[in-house]
């Protein structure tokens, strides 16, 4: 069932989405060589809990941290690890949320270690245009599919391709909620858009083909060609007046 906001519900929404924005912020700032994926989720969360907000992926179907933290030719849902340092010339993929007064924010973002090739630099460009090009058509009357179609147009037109087995997703009350959203599509198909509607798009993009494969741990999902995967994402609300990106800090 979808379920749509009122402006009451956005209100609080809002505060959970600019939560989560700085919680990314915070990890974004303190990427460098050197540091462990641990570490960097540590401070995720003490920024979440220093703003009265608890993190809403630590224990969610059993997930043991506060920020899935992928690198590489991991695409999404990696694990933190005192053991995993990042490297110069890395490209490192954080999602994160925060859950504040029962609502909950969702956003993701890539970020290069150092300094990092041209190709990974333009994967990570591709993919954040394309969460941009997905937005610009989450309009009140249109269709799941018009998002859908922009990004998967987007991605495939620079030489990439766009990960199908898994989506963005509505998000309110629950980290999870109808409608999903694949990045992928036919434009005037799909769910009509409505005010109200609150989702998280999730472009996840490969270098290589779409396949993926999960690691023995049960969550952490890589390319399974070996390519690199860059992954970014927005909490958007759908009003009468177009799409407002919520995930701000």
């Amino acid at each position: 069932m979808i379920v749509l906001k009122t402006s009451r519900e956005l209100a609080v929404m809002r505060e959970a989405c600019r939560i989560s924005a700085g919680a990314l912020q915070v990890i974004g700032r303190a990427v460098e060589p050197g540091v462990t994926t641990a570490e960097l989720d540590r401070l995720a969360e003490a920024y979440i809990l220093s703003e009265g907000a608890t993190p809403n992926f630590k224990g969610y179907q059993g997930f043991p941290a506060t920020a899935c933290i992928s690198i590489n030719n991991e695409v999404i849902h990696g694990i933190p690890s005192k053991h995993r340092k990042l490297k110069e010339g890395d490209i490192v993929s954080i999602d994160l949320g925060a859950q504040f007064e029962g609502y909950h924010g969702d956003n993701a973002a890539t970020f290069a270690v150092g300094d990092v090739s041209e190709e990974a630099k333009r994967l990570m460009d591709t993919t954040k245009e394309s969460l941009y090009e997905g937005i610009r058509m989450a309009r009140a009357g249109g269709r799941i599919g018009d998002i859908s179609h922009a990004v998967q147009a987007y991605v495939e037109a620079h030489g990439y391709s766009v990960v199908r087995q898994y989506v963005g997703h509505g998000v309110g009350t629950s980290l999870h909620e109808a409608p999903e959203v694949p990045n992928f599509g036919t434009p005037g198909r799909g769910i009509r858009l409505m005010p109200g509607m609150t989702l998280a798009i999730e472009p996840m993009v490969n270098a290589g083909g779409e396949k993926v494969k999960v690691l023995p741990d049960g969550w952490t999902v890589l390319t399974a060609d070996g390519s690199l995967s860059a992954h970014f994402e927005h909490t958007v609300a759908i009003t009468a007046d177009g799409p407002q990106i919520m995930t701000v800090a």
